[in-house]
């Protein structure tokens, strides 16, 4: 049972939480949010990649959208950066960060430009060493100097979140001819050094500070396996495997960007996206970014001859985190959205049992925490005593039943008039009145939204939402944009409500990016990830408590309490989640036989010449 996977991973990682802390005033190799790194500091390889895996061939991933912009750091043209440069789920093919995330573990992060780092048990001060070998594709080294570059062009030219990283240090020197110290401030958290050791860095001799918040299409210098060698605006980024890429033999990198060419093909929409699939354009296809290739999709849409006759497979990995929350998000900066009574109603008009029975063939589970099916949900859970005392100040914000374990029952099956009646009597306690089959507010005005929408699977939602929703008097019209088009009015919160997703993926491990999704800091920062403008004193405090949390026990009930307040808070309707990661892929590639935590990933994959003559 998934829920089970979770709890195992996290009760391991939270009982080493309880030791002593780790890095204490020497040297490491790794460094973990709680306790100590899983790997040894002469491990050879993260235990999902094959470092046996031969190099050479080359792959085509296929996206939807358009690019204008091969800078990933910078405000303008954010939402159209090209894909890989810097990339969640291709990869960090130009850009690499000091240290390395290991997707094995909830959070623990291994050398990469920086072999050791150095902190003291309280984290007020991070030393990173780098590597000696460590050097740009241009072949000049990597220093000090491009370290603290980096921190500072992003806090004067960067994007949220690279802007805000040097309001939380103090000082930021050179201390060696390899080594760099930052020295952080009471601002800071437990969490902020790695956050520190997980930034890309860039070369302070390749950028200029006084253009760097400008687009650019030259290939950008970076120290990653690939350069950018040939750029089609809007249709295609190439990147080639460096010849001389410093960093081969590092224990992190070992079975990793195995390609000797990675091209990225831009389409219009996801038809157009899974017709070059069909056709050998694309080598991998995993379905919308949002919502992932599901079941029902692989039952309707792949009988093609290709899969029948082999040369394409279909298959299924387990997701040991808890699924990322995905829905219908509230704008709340609307006055329409920004009463939680109003969003309580209108969620509990999703009719999830319908849409699962009729689109996604009963596979699917109801979303209804942010962290769900891990010891981190408060679903099904009363709340304990120390989430009531941090909760203690804002307790007419979380909802009875949500504070009893109760909430959610009622929401998995399909809509009755019972809960039409219910979510009707809120919308009147809120002010609203039907008139001639309207709902309308005290001024007359009716009920109205606008939902955008950005492909067909999302389409097919939204018109169920829609029609339920019309049936107690609630207009919500569906626009349909491309992906350009989606990502400007996000970056501008130009919406009324949308379909998206809390990340890409969940995380037994959340931190500092809570902050990006739901903090008052981030609700009107253009460009920031905080869609539905959540700003509440409630939330950021039970996200700081979850950053500076010392202990297991601490930890899990900030993140359950603030868990608790998101739901009740209604900042999303939340649909639904398998916690199955569906991929196809021509069988010209292969993969190791275990998988993160996530599933699978990609950049551990390779090209399989006796496939590839077949």
């Amino acid at each position: 049972m998934p829920s089970l996977l979770f709890r195992s991973a996290f009760s391991m990682f939270m009982m080493i939480g309880a030791t002593a802390a780790y890095a204490q005033d020497k040297p490491v190799h790794g460094i973990a949010m709680n306790g100590e790194p899983a790997l040894p500091p002469d491990f050879t390889h993260f235990p999902y990649a094959n470092p046996d895996a031969p190099k050479g061939g080359e792959i085509t991933y296929c996206v939807v959208g358009n690019f204008d912009n091969l800078n990933p750091f910078i405000l303008k043209s954010m939402r159209t950066t090209a894909r890989g440069v810097v990339d969640s789920i291709f990869g960090n093919l130009v850009f690499e960060p000091l240290m390395r995330r290991s997707d094995a573990e909830p959070f623990s992060l291994y050398g990469l430009l920086a072999e050791e780092v150095e902190m003291d048990e309280e984290r007020n001060y991070a030393e990173f060493h780098l590597n000696p070998n460590a050097k740009w594709s241009d072949g000049k080294p990597v220093t000090p100097e491009d370290v603290i570059f980096t921190f500072e062009t992003f806090a004067e030219k960067g994007r949220p979140p690279y802007s805000n990283r040097m309001d939380r240090i103090e000082s930021l020197e050179k201390t060696g001819e390899r080594s760099v110290r930052f020295t952080f401030n009471d601002e800071s958290d437990r969490e902020f050094p790695l956050v520190v050791a997980m930034t890309p860095i860039i070369p302070s001799h390749a950028f200029d500070r006084e253009s760097f918040d400008q687009s650019t299409l030259e290939p950008v210098v970076g120290s990653g396996s690939y350069i950018i060698t040939d750029v089609e605006p809007g249709q295609r980024i190439v990147f080639e495997r460096d010849t001389d890429y410093w960093g081969e033999d590092v224990p992190s990198m070992r079975g990793f960007n195995n390609y000797d060419r990675i091209t990225i093909e831009y389409f219009l929409n996801e038809n157009a996206q899974f017709e070059a699939f069909k056709k050998g354009i694309c080598s991998a296809y995993a379905g919308a970014i949002y919502t992932g290739l599901d079941p029902d999709q692989v039952s309707r849409d792949f009988n093609f001859p290709a899969v029948e006759n082999g040369d394409v497979v279909v298959e299924a990995f387990d997701a040991e985190i808890p699924p990322a929350a995905r829905g219908f998000f509230f704008n709340t900066r609307r006055d329409k959205f920004s009463d939680p009574r109003v969003r309580r109603a209108l969620s509990m008009l999703y009719d999830f049992g319908w849409v699962n029975e009729n689109i996604y063939g009963g596979e699917y589970e109801r979303t209804l925490s942010y962290w769900q099916g891990s010891d981190l949900s408060a679903l099904g859970r009363p709340a304990n005593q120390r989430e009531k005392e941090l909760l203690a100040p804002y307790s007419e914000k979380v909802l009875p039943s949500v504070m009893d374990g109760s909430y959610g029952e009622d929401l998995k099956g399909r809509l009755d008039r019972d809960r039409m009646r219910e979510a009707v009597d809120l919308l009147q306690d809120a002010g609203y009145s039907l008139d001639d089959g309207v709902l309308k507010d005290e001024a007359g005005n009716p009920l109205s939204f606008e939902i955008l929408i950005t492909s067909t699977e999302q389409e097919r939602i939204a018109s169920a939402f829609q029609r339920t929703l019309q049936r107690v008097g609630v207009n919500a019209s569906i626009r349909m944009l491309d992906d350009a088009q989606a990502q400007q009015r996000k970056q501008t919160f130009d919406f009324d409500m949308l379909i998206g997703a809390v990340g890409f993926s969940g995380s037994l491990s959340p931190g500092t990016e809570q902050i990006g999704r739901w903090s008052s800091q981030s609700a009107n920062v253009e460009g920031s990830f905080n869609l539905a403008g959540v700003s509440d004193p409630a939330v950021d405090a039970m996200i700081d408590a979850m950053l500076n949390a010392r202990n297991r026990e601490d930890y899990i009930a900030a993140v359950r309490a603030l868990d608790r307040l998101l739901i009740s808070g209604a900042y999303i309707v939340p649909t639904q989640h398998n916690t199955e990661r569906w991929i196809a892929y021509w069988t010209v590639l292969n993969h190791p036989d275990t998988s993160p935590l996530h599933g699978y990933e990609l950049g551990t994959w390779w090209y399989d010449p006796e496939q590839a003559e077949r």
